[in-house]
Formats: C-alpha cells, structure tokens, sequence
C-alpha cells in the first residue's frame, strides 16, 4: 500500500491522485484571488500589502494541509472575505483602533474558538442543527455562491435604485465568462474528466485574446513577513470598548466556518455515518488556523465556500486539500503568474457549482411550514446579507419562534434555542455588523 493510499483512503473514497490533483488545482483557481484580494484589503487598514501577502500564502497553505492530513476532508482554508472588510472597514477605520488591536480581538477570538471545539460545544451545536436548515446551508452557500459568481463575472451589477442590475453584457469578460460556464456545462454533461478546470484555463486563455489580459512573468522571490509578523496587540484586544469586536469574530467564525464546512462537506458526500469523526477534526484544524493566522499577520481564516468547486470537480479526500496548500505555497514564488487568472475566469466554475447545490431544496418537507420556512429565510439571507453567518443566525431565530409558536416546542433541540438566543442578543445588543 503505497503512502497516498494509507493517509487518504484513496479506494474507500472511490477516487484516485489524477482526481484529486485536478480537484487541488480547481479549488486553488477558484480561490487563488484571495491572495491579491486580502493583502489590498488589509492594506486599506494601515496594514504593509506585501507583508499581508506572505502571511495570507502562509496561512492558507498551513491551514489546508492540517485539514489534509490530519481530517482528511478536500477543503481548504484560507482568510476569509468579509472578516477582513469588516476588520479593515470597521473595526479600524469607522471604530478607530490600530490593525494590531484588530489583530489581537482576531487572536482571542481564534483561542475562544479553538476551546469551544476542544470542549465540544461546537460538535454539540452542529448535532443541534436541525435537518432542514442542514439542506438550507448547502443551498444557502449555493446562492451566496451564485451572487459572487455573477458580480465576478459582470452579469451582476450595483445599482442605487435596485441594488443590483443587470451588468453591461458587450463587455469581453462577460461574454467570456457565459461561454466558459456554457463549455463548463456541456462536458460536464459529456462526463469529460476537468470539465470545470477546462473551463477556467479556457476562459484565461481567451482573456489574452479579447480582454486585455497581460503575462506578467512566472517568478518572484517573496517579500518579508517581519512587518506583520507577531504585530499583534492582545493587551488591547482585552479592553471594553473592542470585546464586541471579539463577540462579532467570534460568532461569525463559528457559524461561517461551521456552515461552510457541512455545506462542502454533504456536498462531497462525507455527512455519513463512520465518516462523522473527521468532521469534528476538520473543525479542529480550522480552529487552529484562526490565531495562527493572526500571529503571522492577517485576518480571521476559515473554511473556504469556493472548496465546492473542487468537490464537484471529484475531490473526496485530503490529497485535494494538500494539492491546494502546495499551489499557495508555490505563489509566493509566482506571484506574477498566479496574477494572471482573472475573476470571471473562475466565475463560471463558481456558477456552476452553486447550480447544482440547489438540488438540497429537493430534501426539504415541503407540507411542514415550521421547517421550510426558516429552511427558506436562512438560504435567501445568506446571499441578500452577503453573510453565511446572518442566514444562519436569521434561520436559527425562525425555527425557534415558529416552533414555539405553533405549540411543536418539545420537538426542537436544546441547543437551538441557545443558538437562537445567543443570535437575538447580538442583532439587540450589537447590531448587524
């Protein structure tokens, strides 16, 4: 039995190493924008770009290959969007505390976190999770999905009058990005092995051609990590006046991080009995990955909802997982390459993979109202919030006020109105940041 086989259990998985890699390569392309994307945010903050640029390639390839190795699970990790603006945009900029305080709540945070699933709350609250809102996260991750997918693409824009609009569809990205998910589509019908990986080098290929897209070389020698590296402030993260901040990290950590992980995971067929135990280990590894990565220099990490798209590409193991952090690594070295996938080539893979993710709609009860309905709230809030955390919040709230409501109380798990009480106290006492 050779060394792959004995760690990821290739044959029980029914996959190979030629699966997995494609899988690792897709997830990486469908993610490799946070690497730009987190270093320019940050940067917003105060933060030296180059410095949070090493950290996030860090992070995210130490964070994965914990996830690989050690929980087996083909999801990758990295600092996740929407921590990172709201620690750039609030926390520092509208509250008005340095990026190393903000650091240090992040920091805190990850060790609240990491205790809470030593402890096992955490697999307590997932137990808790009623079914319909299980199938509501993986839709919900869907939409949220769909919604990045069109805004990348152009389809989707922002409008004041709307919100959002239709984008301007004579743009060479846009008609790039409908032909790469249309060839997405049609091989994955025709069953050919890569379809989704096709289908983003496709779309780069032709962004040289029509889009304006230019080679930036292959190699670079990384920056420094030293201006972020141990920067900190845990002292300060301690005080009053940023423990809500803490609260908010916290929280939201816990259920995007959670949600994201059961959502991918269903979706790779791995929320089965004999294969729960590694869910509670592939919490643990992104537990660690949070203070982790606030020593190094960044915001909160976490479970990664673009990890879907290598899943559907046929990732079923670790090895997935692996080939991803290997791919961060190596971007420390080719940062001008890794540059060169533009975000409405990965658009497509994104698109497709949340279309097929609204099929958990087809589980659901559909003549119990106490269960579609919160179902229905937590899936459209994720998208329409712009938060996983929110929509699970808003269902959790649902599902305890209607069950109590409608006299069906004694069905509802303890930890459901925990949750929901726990969620209602911070949309009072915090608000909806």
């Amino acid at each position: 039995m050779n060394w792959t086989e004995r760690v990821f259990k290739l044959q029980e998985h029914e996959t190979t190493v030629r699966t997995e890699l494609v899988a690792g390569l897709t997830t990486f392309l469908t993610m490799a924008y946070i690497i730009f994307v987190n270093p320019s945010i940050l940067g917003d903050a105060g933060m030296p770009k180059d410095a949070v640029f090493v950290a996030t390639c860090l992070i995210a390839a130490l964070g994965t290959t914990i996830m690989g190795l050690y929980a087996n699970y083909p999801i990758a990790l990295a600092p996740g969007m929407g921590l990172n603006a709201y620690f750039s945009y609030v926390v520092v900029l509208q509250m008005g505390f340095t990026w190393q305080a903000a650091l240090g709540a992040v920091f805190v945070s990850g060790c609240l976190f990491l205790l809470v699933t030593l402890f096992g709350l955490r697999g307590l609250i997932i137990r808790g999770i009623p079914l319909s809102l299980r199938y509501a996260i993986t839709v919900g991750i869907g939409l949220f999905l769909a919604l990045i997918a069109l805004k990348s693409a152009g389809i989707v824009a922002g409008s004041k009058a709307t919100f959002v609009t239709l984008g301007d569809l004579h743009q060479p990205p846009v008609v790039l990005a409908v032909l790469g998910f249309v060839l997405i589509a049609v091989l994955d019908k025709l069953k050919v092995p890569g379809a989704i990986l096709i289908g983003i080098v496709s779309v780069t290929i032709g962004s040289f051609f029509f889009a304006g897209n230019e080679f930036r070389g292959i190699f670079s020698a990384p920056p420094s990590i030293a201006p972020t590296f141990l920067q900190l402030d845990i002292k300060a993260a301690l005080t009053g006046g940023i423990l809500n901040v803490v609260l908010v990290f916290f929280l939201v950590e816990l259920f995007d991080a959670t949600g994201t992980l059961m959502g991918v995971a269903k979706r790779a067929g791995l929320l089965v009995p004999g294969k729960m135990d590694r869910l509670n280990k592939s919490l643990l590894a992104d537990s660690g990955a949070i203070f982790a990565g606030a020593l190094l220099g960044t915001s909160s990490t976490t479970a990664y909802v673009e990890s879907a798209a290598g899943v559907q590409a046929g990732g079923r193991t670790g090895l997935t997982a692996v080939t991803v952090a290997v791919l961060f690594l190596a971007c420390l070295f080719i940062a001008p390459l890794a540059g060169v996938v533009p975000a409405y080539a990965t658009a497509p893979a994104l698109f497709f993979v949340a279309c097929l993710m609204l099929r958990e709609l087809t589980e659901l009860d559909w003549d119990d109202t106490t269960e579609v309905i919160p179902a229905a709230v937590t899936a459209l809030t994720m998208p329409f919030t712009y938060s996983i955390a929110n929509g699970l919040a808003f269902g959790f709230i649902t599902y305890a006020v209607l069950k109590l409501f409608t006299g069906k109380a004694k069905e509802v798990h303890w930890m459901v109105w925990v949750i929901g009480a726990v969620f209602l106290f911070k949309f009072i006492y915090i608000g909806g940041h």
